[in-house]
């Protein structure tokens, strides 16, 4: 399997596998030079469990920086010299400041700043050579995953369309079993009903089967051989049904594919208070380490908002929270004061003349979202959820899209999965879109998953991505 699950998100397994030879290589790196450029302890043996802490910890920063922009990511989706420059400005930007704000932090755990200098030029080279290898291994056809579709109408066309559109990077869709196939289906995917599954699957190199029917009979297996794919599964041929598919490819859900069935009887849409009391202390925690943190960034931002267009400095808008109640957001103030005359709600544009020239500032880096550090400490949002909407745009989408409201069953976020993975919605269009995400975090968010999404949105305030 090109996946494995944890705590309901599914990691591409080969790019986990680098990731993890990476942090080994950054903690035999780390250990080496600090035992070469750090003066020798007097008594080595009771100084050995600090130095293991610290290479560990270098380790898991290293990691962190390369996560964070993405650069797994880039191995397959962009050029070579564009994962070149991601890993660059990773280590010696991200992980020098990281180190940096460490030693005033956490003093103990961080290696002498001589080691950590030549620790990353030697991590660096490091961590190019194994991607050198890796891409090579990676193009290989035996880490790709061949995937057939029990299926030829409606459902298996749109899959075949959205793997062709969108690119799977370890699947490849080798054909579509049926009789009378979609328009969206090239004919070098159209296969008939083989007699023998198991010799099929042999023959193919099948590693899953996904059921994607339009319509199954009332009769049992509803025309799905469930015997043969029954033996099939075991014997290592995973089988899976369209929309759990889709999910775990796309890392979303699309909305004309859901039901309301498939969703009460998924993995997912869970709720934990065990989980809902961590989550809370992790925000109060984090939030107010922040807040002290980024004091003065909100000073100066508040100064400069008022020098270029008087008061007032901070900005306010209603939201819709958890469990659909409305909330009052806080954000310094990026726009006109009349940027919204008569109070009719406005969707922004890309571009928007109504934002000032220290507001385009503040909303590039992100500082115009702080004042919401308070909002998370209120508990009316989180550092990772759905992004509030306004009760109008609520109201109007709820009508259109189905399932809008599902979203509402978690807590808003500062970040979440859709800002990752979409642009800045302005449009309906886009709200549709991002509901998808906002759906797919909605039944599998968890504190990895969280985890996950606050250290990659670094590259999104980094290189300013869906910025309007």
């Amino acid at each position: 399997m090109a996946y494995i699950r944890i705590r309901k998100h599914y990691l591409h397994l080969p790019y986990l596998v680098l990731g993890c030879i990476e942090m080994i290589g950054h903690g035999l790196i780390a250990h080496f030079l600090s035992s070469l450029l750090t003066p020798a302890p007097e008594f080595p043996f009771l100084e050995r469990a600090p130095i293991l802490s610290q290479t560990l910890f270098y380790a898991v920063i290293m990691g962190c920086c390369a996560l964070s922009m993405g650069v797994y990511g880039a191995l397959t989706r962009e050029s070579f010299t564009n994962m070149v420059l991601r890993t660059i400005v990773s280590f010696f930007l991200l992980g020098s400041l990281a180190f940096t704000l460490s030693r005033f932090v956490v003093p103990g755990v961080t290696l002498h700043q001589t080691a950590i200098f030549w620790s990353i030029i030697a991590s660096f080279f490091m961590v190019m050579l194994t991607r050198v290898v890796f891409s090579r291994v990676i193009d290989s056809q035996q880490l790709r995953r061949n995937v057939v579709i029990y299926g030829s109408g409606n459902m298996a066309g749109f899959l075949v369309e959205s793997a062709a559109a969108e690119g799977l990077r370890e699947t490849e869709i080798v054909g579509c079993i049926g009789e009378s196939f979609d328009d969206r289906i090239p004919a070098s995917l159209h296969m008939g009903i083989p007699d023998d599954w198991s010799a099929f699957t042999q023959l193919h190199n099948v590693s899953e089967i996904v059921v994607a029917q339009d319509e199954r009979r009332k009769s049992e297996g509803g025309g799905v051989p469930l015997y043969e794919f029954l033996l099939l599964k075991l014997r290592a041929v995973s089988i899976s049904e369209a929309v759990s598919f889709y999910e775990r490819e796309f890392t979303r859900m699309k909305i004309p594919l859901l039901s309301t069935s498939w969703m009460l009887y998924s993995d997912g849409f869970r709720y934990s208070k065990s989980r809902d009391v961590a989550k809370r202390m992790f925000d109060l925690a984090i939030s107010g380490g922040l807040c002290i943190l980024l004091a003065p960034f909100m000073l100066l931002t508040a100064i400069a908002v008022y020098l270029e267009s008087g008061g007032p400095v901070l900005y306010h808008q209603n939201r819709v929270g958890y469990n659909g109640k409305n909330f009052r957001i806080y954000k310094f103030r990026s726009m006109r004061q009349d940027a919204e005359k008569g109070g009719k709600a406005i969707w922004a544009s890309k571009n928007d003349s109504r934002v000032t020239r220290v507001g385009a500032v503040i909303r590039n880096t992100r500082l115009d979202e702080l004042p919401q550090l308070y909002n998370v400490i209120r508990g009316e949002m989180s550092f990772v959820g759905p992004r509030p909407e306004r009760p109008e745009f609520v109201k109007a989408l709820g009508e259109k899209l189905p399932h809008y409201d599902i979203r509402h069953t978690v807590k808003p976020g500062l970040m979440g999965w859709a800002q990752l993975k979409y642009p800045y919605g302005a449009s309906e269009e886009d709200a549709k879109n991002k509901l998808e995400y906002d759906l797919y975090y909605t039944k599998n968010h968890s504190f990895l998953m969280d985890l996950l999404i606050m250290i990659q949105t670094v590259e999104v305030v980094l290189l300013g991505k869906g910025v309007h």
